[in-house]
C-alpha cells in the first residue's frame, strides 16, 4: 500500500509545470484600493479633534518651545563667532 502512495506521489510530482493560476485570496487592483480607502476612512473617524482650549494650549507650548531652542541657538552661535574671531585673530588691520 506504501508504493502505491510513493508512486502516485512521485508520478503527481514528475508531470511538468502546470500552469499558475490566480491566488484565489488575493485581492485585484481596484478592490485593494477600496480596501485602502475603508480603511483611511476609518482611521480618521477615530481622530479627535481638540477643544479650543487644548488647541490653545498646544499653540502655547510650541510657541514656548521655539523661542527658547532659538535662543539656545543664538548663543552657541554668538558664542563659537567669538571663539573663531578670538582664535584666528578677528582684529587684525588689512590697511597697513
Amino acid at each position: 500500500m506504501s508504493e502505491a502512495l510513493v508512486t502516485d506521489t512521485a508520478a503527481s510530482s514528475s508531470k511538468g509545470h502546470a500552469k499558475k493560476a490566480a491566488k484565489p485570496g488575493k485581492p485585484g487592483f481596484f478592490a485593494r484600493i477600496a480596501i485602502f480607502l475603508r480603511q483611511v476612512i476609518g482611521e480618521l473617524k477615530k481622530v479627535v479633534t481638540p477643544t479650543r482650549k487644548e488647541l490653545i494650549n498646544y499653540t502655547a507650548v510650541v510657541l514656548v518651545f521655539v523661542v527658547i531652542m532659538m535662543a539656545i541657538v543664538t548663543v552657541l552661535d554668538l558664542g563659537f563667532g567669538q571663539a573663531v574671531l578670538w582664535i584666528f585673530g578677528g582684529n587684525v588691520n588689512i590697511e597697513q
